[in-house]
């Protein structure tokens, strides 16, 4: 799913306010870090992320890993925080503009 540029900014807003929760550590993603990942986005469907690594070619190398274990979609990714969102189809918490 594809998010317009007026859902992204929607959910930009949304995200703002939000702190990290989930936080990558020294051994990058594992599978472990995509489970609690996406229980983090059924549960709440926008989070933010807080990537490791010194360089910003290793941060987007974690991003790429991340969106693609996980299938959710990237509304920001500012320094070392980055927030995605996956909609629920069981049970859908935000409602997106059109």
């Amino acid at each position: 799913m594809a998010l317009s540029s007026s859902q992204t900014r929607y959910l930009r807003g949304l995200a703002h306010a939000l702190r990290p929760v989930v936080q990558l550590g020294g051994r990058g993603v594992t599978p472990a870090l995509l489970q609690e990942l996406g229980i983090a986005l059924d549960h709440h469907e926008l989070v933010k992320v807080r990537l490791a690594g010194s360089g910003r070619d290793q941060r987007r190398q974690q991003l790429e890993a991340l969106l693609a274990g996980s299938g959710a979609e990237l509304v920001q990714h500012v320094g070392h925080v980055a927030s995605l969102y996956r909609r629920n189809p069981e049970a859908t918490r935000l409602a997106l503009p059109r």
